[in-house]
C-alpha cells in the first residue's frame, strides 16, 4: 500500500513540474505595433504593413505587448 501511495505522489509531482508548451502567437514586426494575435488572419494584423511574425505569447508578453482587442472578444465569446 505505501509503495502505491508513493509511487502516485510521484507521478503526481512531475506532472506539476512538466513544461507547459506556450502558444504561438503573431505580431506586426512594425516598431508602432503593440499587440499580439492568436490567429494570422486575425482582422487586427490587416492594416499591417510591414511583415507578419511568429512568436510565443510568452516572449511578446515579456515585451509589453497586449492582447488584440478582436481576439479578446472572441475569447470572452468561447
Amino acid at each position: 500500500m505505501k509503495k502505491v501511495i508513493i509511487m502516485l505522489l510521484s507521478v503526481g509531482v512531475l506532472v506539476a513540474f512538466q513544461k507547459v508548451e506556450d502558444k504561438k502567437v503573431y505580431i506586426c514586426s512594425s516598431v508602432a505595433s503593440t499587440k499580439y494575435h492568436f490567429k494570422k488572419n486575425c482582422r487586427g494584423l490587416s492594416p499591417c504593413k510591414a511583415t507578419i511574425k511568429e512568436s510565443t505569447e510568452k516572449k511578446v508578453r515579456r515585451y509589453g505587448r497586449l492582447l488584440c482587442k478582436w481576439e479578446k472578444k472572441a475569447l470572452k465569446k468561447k
